[in-house]
């Protein structure tokens, strides 16, 4: 009577399958290349899905990567003057829509400590509350800290923000959680994003909107009454796409180009292209000042 033979349990089917891979290679990975081919091959065994794959693949390049990486640069801060009136505040943060805010006093490089957005309430129920009551302690590193190791400080203190500073002590960018983890799962969606977009273009303030990457060129002509200057005589559908072969590369955060009486920022972008736009129509008042 033959013997009866039980299917392979699925751990013990991917432990073969793994040893099979080790055989074909002759040895087990000695290098990140070697890790990176043999999640490719698991995917393509249904082991493990594609977006897995991206995410361990991140980890393992991460570790390679240091916060002068990912840190937005110094000059494309939004930073608070401490000095600011409650309305100057008020306005500034709704406009810049982030939840913290590095406070500064008479230079910018003078970081006095953390804004939470959400504190701000406390100025709404006691304006005779001094901002400098409400400022969290700011922390700091170098340029040259590990991206593995400051996801790892972020962790034990609970921090999700700091402030970068270089080789010689000047602050020179900041870098936040989100940063950290998006160098792992890709672009995070925030706030700004929906998952059905039946508005393109915000009013934020007087002259102050934001406009969907994906918005019409038409609709943007149409919208803010702007001639578009010819690109190589291409044509594009998009605002994004526009401003994209306009800058030459894929834009990031925090950087703007001006066009005719309109000032374009980046605020979000998502899987190399821009998912959101702040813009600033400037009056012939202010194009002449």
């Amino acid at each position: 009577m033959g013997e009866h033979t039980s299917p392979i349990p699925p751990k013990l089917a991917r432990l073969s399958w793994l040893q099979e891979w080790t055989q074909r290679w002759k040895r087990a990975p000695r290098s990140k290349d070697d890790l990176v081919k043999a999640l490719l091959a698991a995917q393509q065994h249904h082991i493990i899905d594609m977006d897995s794959r991206h995410m361990l693949e991140g980890v393992l390049w991460m570790a390679d990567k240091t916060v002068a990486d990912v840190m937005v640069a110094a000059p494309k801060m939004d930073l608070i003057d401490i000095h600011a009136s409650q309305d100057e505040l008020l306005a500034f943060v709704i406009d810049k829509a982030h939840s913290r805010f590095p406070v500064y006093e008479s230079q910018k490089e003078n970081i006095l400590g953390i804004l939470l957005a959400k504190d701000l309430l406390k100025l709404q129920r006691a304006p005779e509350l001094n901002i400098r009551a409400l400022l969290r302690p700011a922390v700091f590193v170098p340029e040259s800290k590990g991206l593995n190791d400051l996801l790892r400080e972020f962790r034990h203190t609970r921090n999700h923000q700091a402030l970068v500073v270089d080789e010689f002590g000047r602050v020179s960018g900041l870098v936040t959680i989100e940063d950290v983890l998006e160098e792992i799962v890709g672009e995070i969606e925030d706030e700004f994003d929906t998952q059905e977009i039946e508005t393109d273009i915000f009013a934020l303030a007087d002259n102050v909107y934001r406009v969907n990457g994906d918005t019409a060129m038409d609709r943007i002509k149409d919208a803010f009454d702007v001639e578009w200057p010819s690109l190589d005589e291409e044509t594009f559908e998009t605002i994004g796409g526009y401003i994209s072969h306009a800058m030459g590369h894929v834009p990031r955060r925090g950087e703007h180009l001006q066009i005719d009486h309109l000032r374009f920022e980046v605020l979000h972008t998502k899987g190399g292209a821009v998912k959101w736009f702040r813009v600033t129509r400037h009056t012939s008042a202010q194009a002449e000042s």
